[in-house]
């Protein structure tokens, strides 16, 4: 795991060889796996680390990686969009994922 990466394809191929590999998508109100049939409310995960990821010449190619692990162990990556076009989101879910960039 490296302190930054180049790029966000980088970044996922390096922490999928580390394990990380369910793909989690963002719901209103839970973190999901499609491919493992799987649910997780916030209080059931941890983000491990996060990587902020800027568009050079288009602002709507800006993204945000997070490394999560669940409570019941499973290991993976939730890439998320951000800016103005945020869809309706659980306040949990945003306190879980709000980047503290002070650590």
């Amino acid at each position: 795991m490296k302190a930054s990466y180049q790029t966000l394809s980088e970044a996922i191929a390096d922490y999928q060889e580390k394990g990380y590999t369910a793909d989690f998508n963002l719901t209103e109100n839970h973190l999901e796996s499609k491919s493992m049939k799987q649910m997780w409310k916030a209080e059931e995960l941890t983000v491990v680390k996060f990587y902020r990821f800027e568009g050079e010449s288009n602002p709507s190619d800006n993204s945000i990686l997070y490394v999560i692990e669940t409570n019941d162990g499973k290991k993976g990556l939730l890439v998320d969009s951000y800016g103005a076009q945020r869809g309706a989101i659980s306040s949990e879910l945003i306190q879980k994922l709000k980047m503290d960039t002070q650590k």
